[in-house]
């Protein structure tokens, strides 16, 4: 991977990198670092971070040896895939952290989306396509008096690793969905790195109960059958903290209810 290219890439105009037309006139700054292997990019920004690097710092690393994905899952990190950490302050209460991941995972979405690349999302967290899933997203906070002061938004993407039998990468889905502007890893880079600020900006813009709306738009997961304690239901959103709302069938009469589950309290598979 080349930072020049990267660089490059992030110079040009946003559109270009899949960023909404609204959102066009914004001119983040990056601090870039570029390691052709590292543990994790998530540990080496917290590292930096904890050296006195500002927002805006980003770590990328071609491999990693111990990427780590949502509940301390590995992350299969060979060469060839996008594996990156961005360092952001939000301003939010610690009980709201969920939305960063969210709104980080929508703002990737919709860049690839307007680049002429189908992705969806499966909550929380996933990047999908063809039922597959195409990339993630960790986030980390640091919080102090019940606000969060620090958060890592680590992202992996796979461009033309290998994968998964339920994973697959962007070099398989443009031979079926050409996107010229996708023409190489380093654009990849930028396009991550720029819709995940455009995901937070949103957010910001309308609030995130409006968001939500947008959110589950592109959520693969609504009307999917699940079980919850030996209980029969189907998905119908997300609420305004961010968890899975499921509407549950009482057993024996025609009536429903309804829970809101965390991540990590139900799987919900992958349809392929």
């Amino acid at each position: 991977m080349d930072l020049a290219q990267i660089n490059q890439a992030l110079q040009e105009d946003s559109v270009n990198l899949g960023v909404m037309e609204e959102f066009r006139a914004m001119r983040p700054k990056f601090a870039i670092h570029l390691f052709q292997t590292l543990d994790s990019t998530n540990s080496e920004l917290w590292r930096l971070l904890a050296a006195g690097a500002p927002a805006g710092t980003v770590v990328i690393a071609e491999q990693q040896t111990a990427g780590r994905g949502q509940w301390g899952r590995q992350w299969r990190s060979t060469d060839g895939g996008v594996y990156l950490s961005l360092a952001i302050e939000p301003e939010l209460a610690a009980t709201d952290s969920l939305q960063l991941t969210l709104c980080s995972a929508w703002g990737i979405a919709i860049a690839l989306r307007n680049l002429g690349v189908p992705v969806r999302l499966k909550w929380p967290n996933d990047l999908v396509i063809n039922g597959r899933k195409l990339g993630g997203v960790l986030t980390e906070t640091r919080t102090g008096r019940a606000a969060i002061t620090q958060a890592v938004i680590g992202v992996g993407v796979n461009w033309s690793n290998p994968t998964p039998d339920l994973g697959i990468n962007l070099q398989t889905i443009l031979a079926e969905y050409p996107a010229p502007a996708l023409k190489h890893i380093e654009r990849l880079a930028a396009v991550v790195l720029r819709g995940v600020l455009q995901g937070h900006q949103r957010c910001r813009q309308i609030g995130f109960e409006a968001f939500i709306a947008a959110y589950e738009a592109l959520l693969v997961n609504i009307g999917q059958d699940v079980q919850v304690n030996g209980h029969s239901g189907v998905v119908v959103g997300v609420n305004t903290q961010g968890a899975l709302r499921i509407r549950l069938s009482v057993e024996d009469t025609d009536l429903t209810t309804e829970v809101a589950l965390p991540p990590g309290a139900i799987t919900l598979g992958y349809n392929v």
